[in-house]
């Protein structure tokens, strides 16, 4: 069946302000009792994690109590490229223009021609945290991180909050969560490994 996830990312953190913004809202988490402090195996993918809390149904809908996460909270610092897992990317909507350009057939077969500038600039980013993509449509040159994914596939960030295997999380939990990252700006990342 797989597993499930949730990233919420920080659009707005820094390289050199990610690791305390990460230690300030993780606190927060623990305070209002949605996660726990300590950090066992309980995520997918990095050694520690931080398992639910007992008042982990303060971010997900009352609909959803009944559903207990199975699994925890991994925090990525540093730069990162955040994905939806499985599947690909469908399209990318440039936010000059407003132009989408497909990046998968009808059949799900990749697009080559569309998607290869973007294939290139996200490893440009990954490697030195800085690319750009020509919109195919208006020619303007665009910052990676400013264009606009479908179903919100990719993120590219420096602090990202992955739940595994959690209810989907409430707006207001949203909400209070960019409250305690100072108000910055947030994007929710969702996918399936």
């Amino acid at each position: 069946m797989g597993d499930y996830f949730q990233t919420i990312v920080d659009l707005d953190a820094g390289a050199d302000e990610a690791a305390r913004l990460a230690d300030r809202a993780v606190a927060w988490l623990v305070t209002e009792g949605i996660v726990l402090a300590e950090r066992t195996g309980c995520v997918l993918g990095v050694p520690l994690g931080h398992p639910p809390g007992p008042n982990w149904h303060r971010a997900v809908a009352d609909d959803d109590a009944e559903w207990k996460p199975t699994d925890g909270l991994a925090v990525a610092v540093g730069r990162t490229v955040f994905d939806g897992g499985q599947g690909e990317a469908e399209a990318v909507t440039c936010p000059r223009c407003a132009a989408t350009t497909p990046l998968v057939t009808d059949h799900w077969d990749t697009i080559d021609a569309a998607w290869e500038p973007f294939r290139d600039a996200i490893e440009t980013w990954q490697e030195t945290g800085q690319a750009e993509v020509a919109c195919p449509v208006c020619a303007e040159s665009v910052p990676l991180p400013e264009w606009s994914w479908a179903d919100d596939y990719f993120t590219f960030a420096h602090l990202g909050f992955t739940f595994w295997n959690w209810p989907e999380f409430t707006p207001g939990f949203q909400a209070r969560f960019s409250g305690a990252l100072g108000g910055h700006r947030t994007g929710l990342v969702w996918g399936k490994l």
